[in-house]
């Protein structure tokens, strides 16, 4: 290869990558992905506790079943699920902006709302409708639909951000369909799929991404 042609190469790749910065939020950091999953595997171990169970005993509860500690199951799981989304969203933030900062790339704009939008429209549909179906008594379906909104919300902002997303979503939605042919083994699945699923990607887009930075 010639001089010219490898000044040819640098220059296209260096416009390249220029386009992928333009229309794709990079600045998000693999070391989230592994700290949500931390929290979530964290919840889920409270959780477990809770119901006095270990996971696949072959038993099937639900949200009904009486709990530990005097707290109301649906108090429980909504403090519970409140602290993880809550720890798993200030880890995001934090690991995310100190990635930013030291690549030198701004952290809001228009691509991060577009990114934010793509997610927060099928993560509220999917909060709507398992509020619905825990109204309903349909609560052994409730950890299966967020598993599959969760993976949707996750593809469809994939396109705004790096392209390992996408795979993540698509196995979120997998698990997710399982866990519905498999009840009584949501707080399985979903401890799979928020926290081992986000852990091993996470791990993986770090490797990927951030290492060698």
């Amino acid at each position: 290869m010639t001089p010219t042609n490898r000044e040819h190469l640098a220059t296209l790749s260096e416009i390249r990558s220029l386009m992928e910065r333009s229309s794709r939020f990079i600045s998000l950091s693999g070391l989230s992905g592994v700290a949500a999953g931390l929290w979530a595997l964290v919840g889920a171990a409270a959780a477990f506790v809770y119901l006095g169970k270990v996971p696949f005993d072959g038993r099937y509860h639900t949200f009904v079943d009486v709990g530990q500690w005097g707290v109301p199951p649906v108090v429980f799981f909504a403090i519970n699920a409140s602290l993880v989304l809550v720890l798993a969203l200030f880890s995001g933030i934090y690991f995310t902006t100190r990635k930013a900062r030291r690549n030198g790339q701004p952290i809001w704009g228009q691509l991060t709302r577009r990114l934010l939008w793509s997610l927060a429209v099928p993560l509220a549909v999917g909060g709507l409708f398992s509020l619905a179906m825990i109204r309903m008594g349909m609560v052994l379906l409730v950890a299966p639909a967020t598993l599959v909104f969760y993976g949707l919300a996750l593809l469809n902002a994939s396109k705004y951000t790096l392209h390992d997303i996408r795979y993540l979503g698509m196995t979120e939605m997998g698990l997710g369909l399982i866990a519905a042919f498999w009840p009584g083994y949501g707080l399985e699945f979903w401890a799979i799929g928020f926290g081992l699923a986000h852990i091993f990607y996470g791990t993986a887009m770090y490797m990927k991404y951030e290492r060698k930075l």
